[in-house]
């Protein structure tokens, strides 16, 4: 939903809730996706109503920074390096139901290019420190 200029004709979680409607939950499911819905106004209602109507097939952690690398897709940042309030995200799915995990989805040409090990420590790290 975050390119909604050219990449995305889905662009709110809403949206998405109103297009999975018509099916079972079991069959069509949302993804709260941080990097993508952080800038949505309704998005706390959202999760909840995606919570009450049993949508929330995935949970995904990854930051907004700023200014955006060329290539837009490998834009995501560590945790706690940009705007998302990652704490009031996991309390709302939390409050929304949600028991599964949580994944940490860091598309990023710079933290591609470290060592796996160290970035997965530094990711544990970023994650304990924004959910606190």
């Amino acid at each position: 939903p975050m390119f909604a200029s050219d990449r995305c004709v889905v662009t709110t979680l809403a949206e998405a809730l109103d297009l999975a409607a018509p099916f079972a939950p079991e069959a069509v499911g949302v993804v709260v996706d941080t990097y993508h819905i952080w800038w949505d106004p309704q998005v706390w209602q959202g999760i909840a109503r995606a919570g009450r109507e049993g949508r929330i097939a995935s949970f995904q952690f990854a930051d907004w920074i700023t200014p955006l690398p060329a290539g837009v897709l490998t834009g995501r940042g560590q945790l706690g390096d940009g705007c998302i309030d990652f704490k009031r995200y996991l309390a709302e799915v939390d409050a929304a139901g949600f028991t599964g995990p949580i994944e940490v989805e860091l598309f990023n040409d710079a933290l591609w290019a470290r060592p796996g090990a160290e970035v997965f420590q530094e990711t544990k790290s970023a994650f304990e420190r924004v959910v606190a």
